[in-house]
């Protein structure tokens, strides 16, 4: 009976890891369930005060943005915690930055995610460690965790400052996104759905570029990318995604191969985009 029960099983992993593979690879872009009501006119304020990064966007891309950030509002819920209450400015900030990242990709909005969970400010996540002394339990304050079983959980205090400074490659939402990304396919590794003919080209550039970010980070040289990053693969990628995003000049001269295949993956140019004025205004003190 055990026999059976893993036999079943791994035939399940297999089939959900070769199905969600599949998800980016055919075309779905006359498919995504774009909504047909208006966009709300409080949304495009929202983007212009509250997201610079978008703001070197065009026209026709803010647009989709806002239809992308209205299927993803619609298919996931939004949840507060710690007494937090949930509002359209948070709703539309964080839809919105998560949605650039699918700005130029095939597929659908984040398949596997069903909840979004807000905190207030850093939440602290118990995390189970084993000492010498036996198991114990680390309170550690975090900005946001991305959940394989299709949660974010994440700091609103901490996504309106990454958005306010979009140069300084730190941004929470990008951050646990691209975790998302990453995850469709079942592991964390740094190497969401690709290509076939584009995995070798990414897994040689991600393990060089990974190496590298270890070494510096281990002899204190200054980097374009965040010494989070040297963690794991799977936190390099995400590190490398808020560089790619809000740092690209500098990514692209210091970094040119890692930036190309970014570039490739996310379908964006941000390098190359008008440099507006990227310091937000100030937001209001109200959620």
């Amino acid at each position: 009976m055990l026999e059976v029960i893993l036999v079943v099983l791994v035939c399940f992993v297999g089939g959900y890891i070769a199905v969600a593979a599949l998800l980016r690879r055919i075309p779905w872009r006359l498919q995504i369930p774009f909504r047909t009501e208006p966009i709300p006119s409080a949304w495009y304020d929202i983007l212009e005060r509250d997201i610079p990064l978008a703001r070197g966007l065009s026209a026709p891309e803010r647009e989709r943005l806002l239809r992308l950030v209205q299927v993803f509002i619609a298919e996931k819920h939004f949840e507060g915690c710690a007494g937090l209450t949930v509002t359209d400015r948070m709703r539309v900030t964080i839809a919105a930055e998560a949605c650039l990242l699918l700005l130029h990709l095939d597929g659908p909005t984040y398949p596997t995610l069903r909840t979004v969970l807000i905190y207030p400010h850093a939440f602290i996540a118990k995390h189970v460690q084993r000492g010498l002394t036996g198991i114990t339990q680390e309170a550690i304050p975090l900005l946001g965790e991305s959940w394989r079983d299709g949660v974010v959980v994440i700091s609103w205090d901490d996504v309106v400052r990454g958005a306010r400074d979009a140069t300084d490659g730190s941004n929470v939402v990008l951050h646990e996104f691209a975790h998302q990304l990453d995850q469709e396919d079942g592991a964390s590794d740094g190497a969401p759905l690709l290509p076939s003919t584009a995995l070798r080209t990414w897994g040689r550039v991600l393990a060089d570029e990974y190496e590298q970010l270890r070494q510096d980070a281990a002899a204190g040289r200054p980097s374009v990318l965040d010494t989070y990053g040297a963690t794991n693969k799977a936190e390099f990628f995400a590190v490398a995604t808020e560089s790619f995003f809000e740092r690209p000049v500098q990514l692209e001269r210091e970094h040119p191969e890692l930036y190309r295949q970014l570039q490739q993956f996310y379908g964006q140019d941000p390098a190359r985009r008008a440099a507006p004025d990227l310091a937000s205004p100030p937001s209001p003190s109200a959620p």
